[in-house]
């Protein structure tokens, strides 16, 4: 293994046998697996779990890391081709990127989206221009329409809770004072397609992820047994749900205005998990959130201390299956 960009890159094998490794290294730890190798982080965009965890998982295999936060103790990085640098940003990514990667045996990557484009931003162009800079093992720490560490970490997660593949799985849109990247839904919706689940994405009008998106999902189900759909009916939606994602995402409809996000997405404060939203789910439906979640705005406090939630679980996982890519990269 190079590279990994995208749970689309690997089969179903393959995706099998890196978690198969994630729960040995849970259970038998190597601390020397990788004694002296250095991994790189370079984050263009704050982070708590995918921070801690990389840094946290390459240090229990014996190697050690350094993080680079652009304008915090470094350079600015210009990321624009052909930009005319005359303002803040010092240094340009092409020399950066390149510099940070001769530094490192591994180099991970966080760039957000813009927000301002939206076919700039489902293309991937601000992290495939970076990504092809580096000729090293290199690792998405979540661009611009996704996120595999964690939706890797998520799929483990199913699978320990043994949560059947061939369930229905609703990654639902909830409120947030702000648009969010689409990263992590789209993240979301891939993983759970590719394992085989009935997957239903919840959404206000104006949310619906991308097409392309929505047809690499539906690309993903029809290859493992799977469905993708849509709708903006909850209850359609939440009935027999064995799985409640919950993830706030900006509008689509207005992709890139602010103010006409706001103005939509103030009609629907509503859209709060609490304990209503399980009235007619599986009696063991589970609540899903990478985090970090705003209580009582996108998932109640009943929900995220009671008993269906399992996101700490999935923070956990983050680690572990994280610790199963670097040794993919720098042991095999």
């Amino acid at each position: 293994m190079k590279r990994f960009i995208d749970l689309a890159d690997f089969s179903s094998e393959q995706i099998s046998d890196l978690l198969k490794l994630a729960a040995r290294l849970e259970s038998h730890p190597e601390p020397q697996a990788l004694a002296g190798k250095v991994l790189g982080l370079l984050f263009m965009n704050p982070s708590l779990r995918t921070l801690a965890s990389m840094q946290s998982g390459m240090a229990r295999l014996g190697g050690t890391s350094f993080v680079i936060t652009p304008g915090q103790g470094t350079w600015q990085l210009e990321t624009r081709l052909n930009a005319v640098m005359d303002g803040n940003a010092a240094e340009h990514i092409r020399e950066g990127i390149q510099v940070l990667a001769s530094y490192c045996d591994v180099l991970g990557i966080r760039a957000f989206a813009d927000g301002k484009d939206l076919a700039s931003d489902v293309s991937e162009s601000k992290f495939l221009d970076m990504a092809n800079l580096v000729e090293n093992p290199l690792i998405n720490l979540e661009s611009a329409v996704n996120h595999p560490c964690q939706a890797l970490a998520d799929w483990k997660t199913l699978d320990d809770l043994q949560v059947p593949k061939r369930s229905k799985f609703v990654l639902s849109w909830v409120y947030h004072p702000r648009a969010l990247p689409l990263a992590v839904p789209s993240a979301a919706a891939h993983m759970a397609a590719m394992r085989g689940m009935d997957v239903t994405i919840l959404r206000p009008e104006g949310y619906a992820l991308p097409p392309a998106i929505m047809e690499r999902a539906r690309t993903a189900a029809a290859a493992s047994g799977g469905s993708v759909t849509e709708t903006s009916e909850p209850a359609e939606a939440l009935e027999g749900a064995q799985v409640i994602y919950a993830k706030e995402w900006g509008c689509t409809t207005h992709y890139g205005d602010e103010t006409a996000d706001a103005t939509l997405r103030r009609r629907h404060k509503n859209w709060c998990v609490d304990n209503s939203w399980f009235a007619k789910t599986a009696e063991d439906c589970r609540l899903m959130h990478c985090l970090p979640v705003r209580r009582n705005v996108a998932v109640a406090d009943e929900v995220l201390d009671g008993p269906r939630s399992v996101v700490l679980r999935q923070a956990y996982n983050r680690l572990t299956v994280q610790m199963a890519i670097l040794y993919r990269l720098l042991k095999d």
